[in-house]
Order: C-alpha cells, then sequence, then structure tokens
C-alpha cells in the first residue's frame, strides 16, 4: 500500500491531463528558483557597487574625475554611477552652449538623472513581475489539477460496483498532488517578491536621495567644475 501510495507511484498513475499540469508546474518552480538566484545575485551586485560609488563620492574626488571614471566604466558601473554620469553629461553639455542660466542647467541635469533613474529601475525590477504572476497563479493551476484528477477518479468508479477507501484513495492522492506542486511553485516565488520588492524600494529611495545630494551639489558649483562632492 505505501509502495502503491508513493509520490512517484501517484506521479505515473495520474491522467495524462494531471500529468501535464505536473510538469508544467515542475518546469514553473525550476524557473521560478533560477530567477530567485539571479535577482538575489544581481540585487547584491547593485547595493556594493552603489556602496563604492557613494564611497568614493563623498571622499572629495573632483566631478570631473568621477564622470572621467563613469565615462571609462559605463558596463561595469552601477545605477547610482550611470544616474551621476547622465547628470554631469547633460550639465557639461548646457554649459558648453554657453548657457548661463542656474534654473536651465539645474533642471536640465535633473530631468537627465530621472530618465536614467527610471532606466536603473526598471533593469532591477526585471522578474518581478514574472514571480508575482507565479505566486498568483500556481495554486489556481495546481487546483485545475486537482479537480480534473478528481473527476476522472470518480469518473472511474463509476464503473465498480464496489466501492471502498482502498479504490477511493489513490485517485484522490494523485489528483492532490498537483495542489501540493501549485503550492510548492507558489509560496517561494511569493517570499522572494516580497523581499525583493522591499528591498528595491531602499534601492530607489537611496538613488532619489542622491540625485537631490548631488543637485544641490552641482548648485553650489554652477560657477565652475572645479569643486569636490565633499566641498559643501
Amino acid at each position: 500500500m505505501n509502495q502503491d501510495l508513493s509520490i512517484l507511484q501517484l506521479v505515473l498513475g495520474a491522467s495524462l491531463v494531471v500529468q501535464l499540469v505536473m510538469l508544467l508546474l515542475l518546469v514553473v518552480s525550476v524557473t521560478s528558483w533560477a530567477a530567485i538566484f539571479r535577482k538575489l545575485f544581481a540585487l547584491r551586485r547593485v547595493k556594493t557597487l552603489n556602496a563604492d560609488f557613494e564611497r568614493e563620492f563623498w571622499s572629495g574626488t573632483s566631478l570631473n574625475d568621477l564622470f572621467s571614471s563613469a565615462a571609462q566604466n559605463a558596463k561595469m558601473a552601477g545605477p547610482m554611477e550611470r544616474i551621476f554620469a547622465s547628470g554631469m553629461r547633460e550639465y557639461q553639455k548646457l554649459r558648453e552652449r554657453r548657457i548661463g542660466d542656474a534654473g536651465t542647467l539645474l533642471d536640465g541635469a535633473r530631468r537627465a538623472m530621472r530618465a536614467s533613474f527610471q532606466r536603473e529601475l526598471d533593469a532591477v525590477e526585471s522578474n518581478l513581475s514574472f514571480l508575482a504572476s507565479v505566486g498568483s497563479v500556481s495554486p489556481y493551476v495546481g487546483l485545475f489539477g486537482t479537480v480534473w484528477g478528481i473527476m476522472h477518479a470518480f469518473t472511474g468508479l463509476a464503473a465498480l460496483q464496489t466501492v471502498t477507501l482502498a479504490t477511493v484513495a489513490p485517485g484522490i492522492a494523485e489528483a492532490l498532488v498537483a495542489t501540493a506542486l501549485g503550492l510548492f511553485a507558489a509560496i517561494p516565488a511569493v517570499v522572494a517578491y516580497n523581499r525583493f520588492a522591499r528591498d528595491i524600494d531602499r534601492v530607489a529611495i537611496n538613488l532619489e536621495t542622491f540625485i537631490e545630494e548631488f543637485s544641490n551639489i552641482l548648485q553650489r558649483n554652477l560657477g565652475g567644475l572645479t569643486g569636490t562632492a565633499s566641498g559643501h
């Protein structure tokens, strides 16, 4: 009895539709875990790069040197460094056009940084929608497999004259495996989504704070770009 009701035997004994549902949920679960680990490492890298650049930014290095370094390492730079480079690039372009109005200079730099901020945030938030979909849809897919499996089991029992628990249990157990797989796929996705959403919110707040602080520094350096980030 125990051997007949093992997980492997239940999967192999299920109907074709239920087996397809189980296979789909297994593929979704593996894909979800792959997305979770990719996002975990990506967010860790973003935090490290942002912290390194922020430390360098406030160390007293000149804005021109920071901009040159950011331009050279654009592919390896973090979101904060790319936002800084966008603001500096627009700021310098406007100054090269001999625009002397402080409001125009700051507004142009802020718009460039805001546009870069949105691009960086979109990149950081990639795959979050997939995890949300897995967390919300997988239980229903598993439930569909369970309902179908129970229907199939009871249809088979209709031909029997004597129905006992031993004849009912295998079919219902096979169907319930689909629900278990749905929850197995959904629970990690929901937990990871909530964790990543909180981390991304912190990253976004950190980047927005940097934009405001850098805007203040640009305003103080309107007379020339020879100042440093720490030179308040």
